[in-house]
């Protein structure tokens, strides 16, 4: 399954895959459009892969591995709970927006892959979830979320207002991603918090 050419070459694949997904749809794209962009023939390309669906797994994984990786690493952080999931959420929308492509296909179009394929990235994304869960189960026990706080629809919003970025993003025209992602986590947790 995986693109077997060494790495920086596979790393182009994969980034041309993500742009052309991202911009086309998985569907709208085909491997003529791929191996143009590569400035490959066709049959050439098909020598360095298995299949479209390898790479559109390539790139939703790689997605997934990235908005894992700095999640994870955001929710460890020392802090209160709403200090780590201000910290996770400004990661999230700073991870969909430099990887604006990857993130695009990450979010929209990994639903496209075989179920063996997908349960990959979903058992990926609910690791994720989960982890959102976890932070405001946290911030409920030590007192600074509320009580009556739904756990499982909070954690629903923080993610639909990170992953919604990619759709509006504008990178000449918009805040930075930390402005952004700053902006979103005031906004939420002020609506989490235990009031005085």
């Amino acid at each position: 399954m995986a693109i077997s050419v060494h790495s920086s070459r596979r790393d182009e694949l994969v980034a041309q895959a993500a742009r052309l997904f991202s911009e086309r749809g998985y569907h709208g794209a085909s491997m003529q459009d791929l191996a143009e962009a590569l400035g490959l023939l066709r049959g050439s390309l098909y020598a360095h892969i298995g299949s479209k669906e390898d790479l559109l797994f390539d790139v939703a994984n790689q997605g997934a591995v990235r908005f894992l990786e700095r999640g994870l690493a955001a929710a460890a952080e020392a802090g209160t709970p709403p200090e780590r999931l201000r910290a996770f959420l400004g990661a999230h929308v700073e991870t969909a927006i430099e990887h604006l492509d990857a993130g695009t296909v990450f979010m929209n179009e990994w639903r496209y892959l075989s179920p063996a394929l997908r349960t990959k990235i979903q058992d990926k994304r609910d690791l994720y979830e989960s982890t959102v869960r976890d932070l405001l189960t946290e911030g409920q026990r030590s007192g600074h979320f509320r009580a009556d706080l739904d756990v499982s629809l909070a954690a629903r919003l923080v993610l639909s207002a990170g992953n919604w970025v990619y759709a509006w993003y504008k990178p000449d025209k918009e805040l930075s991603p930390q402005e952004i992602g700053r902006g979103y986590a005031d906004m939420l947790i002020r609506g989490f918090e235990e009031g005085p």
